[in-house]
Formats: structure tokens, C-alpha cells, sequence
């Protein structure tokens, strides 16, 4: 009963006159006197921001914050792929047959996902990682290889929580949110990087809209508060580091694999 009370809250919660709601907050003046009780609250390493926490005139400008240059160390190589967050890895893995296997013990069609993009056929017998961004975390988005952009795709959808709670009983989460989807071809293969919106936040933006090439660890995109990215590799390319698993927590920047091409 408890169960089925709160997926209702949580259907109600995810309209998005609320998500609008609460993002008119995140960016009022008013919202910035929230900021030191979010720093405390969540535990956020504010000395690794770009600018003193006061200095931030919203809730939202502190959340989408940037970090001091040599925060993070980006792996470097012609053929690595880095985290394009920091993060939890809550799920990885190969796909199979173009099912995503066990996410939170749910699984993901790839035509779902990415909404039945002609990409897909790409990453059908690829590799996976979904990774969580929680409130501590720093919310930028990187490129994950160096490449160029060949497509990017704007989803409408829910908002709905990307938190346990929201990924274990709530219906396939990762497709039915807002996403936007951008596809990069590397030197080795082809990665999408599915950023996936949350609940009462729902809005990811493009940090440079007019880019259509980065060089790995490069600003990306940014959430307007926490949620998910799901990271798919082309089929047949990926080789995963090893001794890296699910619940592991990544940086930007981090080693995850390396693309070669099938020979």
C-alpha cells in the first residue's frame, strides 16, 4: 500500500507544470539563500567550484557551476574513452540483441531509448553504462572521446526521479523521461551520450550549442539539478577497464575503456 501511494505521488510529481515550478525557483535571486543549506546538506565540495558559493546569484547558476581548471584528470589516448561525469555507476555491461539487461532489475529496449533513431543498429550488441548523478555531484557534462558531433536528438518526455526508488518501481524511467541524445564519431567508433532529465528539473542544455566537435573531457552539456547518463559504445569497439563495476563511483575525466575498431 505504501508502495503504490508513493508511485502515485510520484506520477503526480512528474507533471510538467511543476518541473516548470520549480525551475522558475532554481533561478529567482530568491533561491540563492538555499545555497550554503544545499552545501551542507549534500555534503558538495565547494572549494572545488569556479567561484566562492556567495558569488553564485541562483540556486541553478551554483548547481550548473564549472570547477576550478586541473580539478579533474582526463585520460588521455587516441583510443580511451573517459567519464563524461561524476558519478555512480549503477549499471554496465554488453547490450544484447538491443536490450539493455537489469537496470535497477528492469530492462531497456534500444528503440525505446533512443527513440527509434536509425543509430541504434549501432549499439544493438554495443556497450552500456548508466551512470547517476546525485545531488552532490558536480553536473556538467564532458565528452566522453574526442570526435565530432553527427546528430543530436531532443526527447520530450516525463520527469520522473532517476533515484532508486524511481529506477526500481517506476516504469522504464530511463525512456519515458525528457532526453537529449548527442552522437559522436570518434577515430574508433561511435558513442551516444543519452543525458536523461529528472524529476521537477527536466531541462538539460548544451553548455556551446553551436559545437559540433570536441576534444575528450571537453564541456558538453549540463543538468539543471541530478540525473542520469546513459553512455552506449558502438558495437564491436569497446574494451571496459579492467576491475571496473556497477556501484563503482567514477570522476570526469576517469579511464572507463578503450574503442578499437573490429578487425
Amino acid at each position: 500500500m505504501v508502495k503504490q501511494l508513493l508511485r502515485l505521488m510520484t506520477e503526480l510529481s512528474s507533471r510538467r507544470w511543476l518541473s516548470r515550478l520549480m525551475g522558475a525557483f532554481s533561478h529567482s535571486r530568491l533561491s540563492r539563500f538555499l545555497i550554503p543549506v544545499f552545501i551542507r546538506t549534500y555534503h558538495i565540495p565547494a572549494a572545488e567550484a569556479e567561484k566562492p558559493s556567495g558569488e553564485y546569484h541562483t540556486l541553478n547558476e551554483f548547481f550548473s557551476r564549472r570547477l576550478k581548471p586541473g580539478m579533474r584528470t582526463v585520460a588521455d589516448g587516441a583510443d580511451v574513452v573517459a567519464s563524461p561525469v561524476d558519478a555512480l555507476i549503477t549499471a554496465m555491461g554488453e547490450i544484447q540483441a538491443g536490450t539493455i539487461m537489469n537496470v535497477k532489475g528492469q530492462d531497456y529496449l534500444l528503440e525505446d531509448l533512443l527513440n527509434h533513431s536509425p543509430h541504434m543498429e549501432l549499439y544493438k550488441k554495443g556497450f552500456f553504462f548508466v551512470l547517476y548523478l546525485s545531488p552532490t555531484d558536480y553536473h556538467r557534462i564532458h565528452a566522453p572521446l574526442t570526435g565530432r558531433r553527427i546528430e543530436s536528438d531532443y526527447i520530450r518526455g516525463r520527469a520522473y526521479p532517476v533515484n532508486e526508488f524511481g529506477m526500481r518501481h517506476m516504469k522504464s524511467v530511463l525512456s519515458r523521461n525528457e532526453r537529449l541524445i548527442t552522437y559522436i564519431a570518434g577515430a574508433n567508433g561511435e558513442a551516444a551520450v543519452v543525458k536523461v532529465g529528472a524529476m521537477n528539473v527536466s531541462s538539460i542544455h548544451y553548455s556551446h550549442p553551436e559545437a559540433d566537435q570536441w576534444q575528450i573531457g571537453e564541456d558538453l552539456a549540463y543538468f539543471e539539478f541530478g540525473s542520469t547518463v546513459v553512455l552506449l559504445l558502438e558495437n564491436g569497439t569497446f574494451t571496459p577497464r579492467p576491475g571496473l563495476t556497477t556501484e563503482t563511483k567514477v570522476k570526469m575525466g576517469e579511464l572507463l575503456g578503450t574503442l578499437r575498431r573490429p578487425t
